[in-house]
């Protein structure tokens, strides 16, 4: 059911993701605000959560040429992040991905929000990557026991059936049935609600089943949770055509990229990201080549 990557892109793209755990895992993270970004969404709350933080490095978009780099990239260097979202809507608590689960950061910040691991009542998993489902689980024990877990039918298919990733395979483990699957919407259909304000939307080509979420309120007001649609914002912003080593389907992933930070520009929806620097939630708006990023304040 996935995209036909070939067994030596799914090497790499394993490979690269292996790396990425370790560096995030063994990073510190944000000092601002302690890495919490609280933003309204009509009466839903939400927070952008920061796992971890460390110096980027331009490596992993290997299409971005030494011009590019040297335009959008300062001499002193750029920042990486790992974020996770929570979401306070019609009295649920929805976590958007839970990062590596690296000393215990995400269970830490939604404890600082007045939310206990047991109070969390969904966890959408944007896709399969370490640094997006790891802190599912804490030796071989559901972390979040009375969560229903949501990923979409290509990525829970992919990881789970056709390239077995026993890394997810043991994250899911121990919610059982409470693992659920769906099919997302397509961003120029008919958009259905997941859970009540949460519209799944399919985003495929970072991996198989990649999924971005809209946070939808009652009053016309929406945030849209972009996943891993870009690794390098200061570069992919304003050249949505460079895909990042991670993206298995690089072509696809630019695709997605387009459609994305266009529907969001067109429309003056803000976005969030798992790899934005705090506070990783901004307005996109069209520039020369692409766009370009205005992070909120």
């Amino acid at each position: 059911m996935g995209i036909n990557t070939g067994k030596e892109t799914v090497m790499k793209s394993e490979m690269f993701i292996g790396l990425l755990f370790c560096a995030v895992a063994a990073a510190g993270f944000a000092a601002e605000s302690d890495g919490i970004f609280a933003y309204k969404v009509g009466q839903f709350e939400v927070f952008m959560l920061v796992e971890s933080e460390r110096d980027g490095n331009t490596s992993i978009i290997p299409g971005a040429d030494e011009a590019m780099l040297r335009r959008h990239i300062p001499a002193s260097g750029f920042k990486h992040t790992a974020n996770a979202f929570l979401v306070k809507a019609h009295g649920k608590n929805i976590l958007i991905d839970t990062g590596t689960g690296a000393n215990g950061v995400i269970v830490d910040k939604i404890k600082k929000l007045g939310v206990e691991p047991e109070n969390v009542d969904a966890v959408l998993i944007t896709h399969m990557h370490g640094d997006h489902f790891s802190g599912l689980q804490k030796d071989g024990k559901a972390l979040f026991p009375n969560a229903t877990i949501y990923l979409s039918e290509r990525e829970l298919e992919y990881w789970t059936k056709t390239n077995v990733n026993q890394g997810a395979v043991a994250a899911l483990a121990p919610y059982g049935s409470q693992v659920k699957s769906f099919e997302p919407s397509e961003i120029n259909g008919t958009l259905s609600e997941l859970l009540p304000g949460i519209i799944p939307i399919a985003n495929y080509g970072h991996t198989p089943g990649h999924t971005v979420f809209m946070v939808t309120a009652g009053s016309g007001e929406r945030l849209v949770i972009i996943g891993d649609l870009l690794h390098v914002a200061l570069v992919q912003f304003p050249n949505p055509d460079i895909s990042a080593s991670y993206d298995m389907n690089p072509k696809a992933a630019a695709v997605a990229r387009w459609q994305i930070l266009g529907f969001a520009a067109k429309n003056k929806i803000p976005v969030g990201g798992m790899h934005i620097v705090y506070p990783g939630v901004g307005m996109v708006e069209p520039a020369e080549t692409g766009y370009k990023f205005v992070p909120l304040k």
